[in-house]
């Protein structure tokens, strides 16, 4: 199948769960939780005994056959740094990335619908650690969200009055790490989570599913849903908004599941035709990566790892460096980076405010406004 798709010219797979690909072969049954429905199977499917044979196999078979590059990204639940690191050992898988999950699961409490308040000091220390561990051999995939998390903006920004400059932060902390940086659709637009109004207007059988156990325990079903609301990854299945026609223009028929409300106000068309947009801002940091190189290829050094609401690092490369601070927070802050006032005469590379100032220099650091991101150039 994988050499056919590549006689036909695609250039790469992305490989859905990878590394669940060799299971246990005695089938055994999952350890059973009290707090759990069913038995749990991670231990048994994650990792098993001859996934590294497949993926050898794979290369040997199929990618060592083709004299053009081509590009893998395994999508791997609960690697971590040293597994990714072998998957993408190029002498022997193949696999150019992996898609991690630690990130996205920071705020996770009893259960991936039990959503905690971002703690970014644990945000900042999960992307340090895979900067570092992926600094010499590897690569990142520098991802929010995909089509099995929530919004973005509605999980680690503010989906309400700062969404178009909190969704502008969340792309620029991201997208200024070094790594591929991957766009969900609808993110490069500030897409939100679509607050259901009734749990009949979910249609993912994972949300149905933990709706009726947990109103058959005796949950609340308003509670229920409004963890729903938060957490169910049908906030991301919603149709695309392309305009403000009906149906955003998705489809002329009934879409499978029904639209976010906000398209009139949300959608590609008035992304578009406004410059200090979400999707402007999108397209400036593409370009920014691609013309300059310590973006692409610089080293990373986190700056502050326990401030609250700061997340502020470097990419260096040569004599050059940027500075990206970025305020995860709706108020003005201080941001204590150390020898800030050798930064003072930098240039702005990038800012998500229209005046595109750089934030003023104290003598304990940078004032950084609301939701403000910032690359700083030297």
């Amino acid at each position: 199948m994988m050499r056919g798709w590549l006689d036909r010219g695609v250039d790469g797979f992305r490989m859905d769960v990878i590394n669940m690909i060799s299971k246990d072969p005695s089938l055994p049954d999952g350890p059973v939780l009290a707090d759990l429905h069913y038995g749990l199977a991670v231990p048994h499917i994650i990792g098993g005994p001859r996934l590294h044979e497949y993926l050898a196999e794979m290369r040997r078979e199929v990618f060592a056959r083709y004299d053009r590059a081509l590009f893998t990204v395994g999508e791997t639940p609960l690697v971590n740094v040293e597994q990714a690191l072998r998957l993408c050992d190029a002498g022997q898988f193949g696999l150019d990335m992996v898609f991690s999950f630690e990130h996205v699961m920071v705020d996770y409490g009893a259960s991936k619908f039990d959503l905690r308040p971002l703690d970014l000091r644990k945000l900042k220390a999960i992307f340090t650690r895979w900067q570092e561990g992926l600094a010499d051999a590897g690569w990142n995939s520098l991802y929010w969200q995909n089509h099995d998390q929530p919004r973005a903006v509605s999980r680690f920004g503010d989906d309400g009055p700062h969404r178009v400059r909190s969704a502008k932060l969340l792309a620029t902390a991201l997208h200024l790490q070094r790594g591929t940086p991957y766009v969900y659709q609808g993110e490069e637009l500030g897409m939100t989570n679509a607050r259901f109004a009734a749990l009949g207007e979910l249609r993912d059988v994972e949300s149905r599913n933990f709706a009726e156990e947990a109103i058959a325990a005796g949950g609340d079903p308003e509670v229920v849903l409004a963890q729903l609301c938060a957490a169910s990854r049908d906030n991301a299945r919603t149709p695309m908004h392309w305009d403000a026609s009906p149906n955003a223009g998705f489809s002329t028929g009934r879409p499978w599941i029904a639209l976010n409300p906000n398209y009139r106000e949300i959608n590609a068309a008035a992304a578009e035709a406004d410059p200090d947009s979400v999707l402007h801002h999108y397209r400036r940091l593409i370009a920014l990566r691609r013309s300059d190189r310590v973006v692409a290829l610089g080293d990373y050094r986190e700056l502050l790892p326990d401030d609250e609401r700061v997340f502020a690092f470097t990419r260096t490369l040569g004599a050059n460096a940027l500075l990206v601070l970025c305020n995860f927070s709706g108020a003005e802050v201080l941001a204590a980076v150390p020898g800030a006032r050798d930064w003072a005469t930098a240039a702005v590379a990038l800012s998500n405010y229209p005046e595109a100032g750089a934030p003023m220099v104290e003598a304990g650091g940078f004032r950084l406004r609301p939701w403000e991101a910032v690359a700083l150039r030297r």
